[in-house]
């Protein structure tokens, strides 16, 4: 009777653990594909491969980016991968609660990996460049409406350290510029260091 009751006790013990680390670790089940995007990112005129995709299975549906580029051997290797760069959709911020924001959409363009986001009604591009296998943030430009006659515009080159904010008025179209300098960033934001918080302080 004793050596059943200790049973007992050890099998409640590892149930309850087993829980607990399902509950509370990430395994990673990327398999919903949100998005794929093919085209030349290192110039090779081989196409490379961005994916999105998200894990349904995790309660805040985290999303994983991964970027292959395309090796003198036709096939691809992988040079990024990020589960940080996206918001999930249910963050901890929002309690559990539905973010309102799209996963950001990715584009090649002339050899420029370009990622759009549209976060609180502020629409933002981002523009990365590849240099020796990693991609380098240097470009942000961003747009929002004030609801009425107003957008508000935002540009910034982190290699010419410039910042421009203007806004801009539908009726008479005027174009109030007002330009600052920023501090020179002598190591540019890798894509796999970056997180949504990151590009959020821009």
């Amino acid at each position: 009777m004793k050596k059943i009751s200790s049973f007992i006790v050890i099998f409640l013990l590892l149930a309850s653990a087993n829980l607990y680390s399902q509950k509370n670790v990430n395994k990673g089940n990327y398999r919903s594909l949100i998005q794929e995007e093919i085209g030349d990112l290192n110039n090779d005129k081989r196409n490379d491969r961005i994916m999105v995709e998200m894990d349904i299975e995790d309660e805040t549906q985290p999303s994983r980016l991964q970027i292959f580029l395309s090796q003198p051997d036709k096939k691809l290797q992988l040079v990024v991968s990020s589960t940080k760069l996206i918001e999930g959709q249910y963050p901890i911020r929002k309690n559990g609660k539905y973010s309102g924001n799209n996963v950001p959409d990715f584009f090649i363009e002339e050899g420029v990996l370009r990622m759009l986001t549209d976060i609180d009604n502020r629409k933002s591009s981002y523009e990365f460049r590849l240099k020796q296998n990693n991609f380098e943030l240097v470009k942000i430009s961003r747009v929002i409406w004030d609801g009425k006659e107003t957008t508000s515009h935002t540009e910034i080159d982190l290699i010419k350290g410039t910042k421009s904010e203007y806004d801009r008025d539908f009726g008479p179209n005027k174009k109030n510029i007002k330009n600052t300098k920023l501090k020179p960033i002598k190591i540019l934001p890798k894509i796999q260091d970056l997180s949504f918080s990151d590009l959020e302080k821009y």
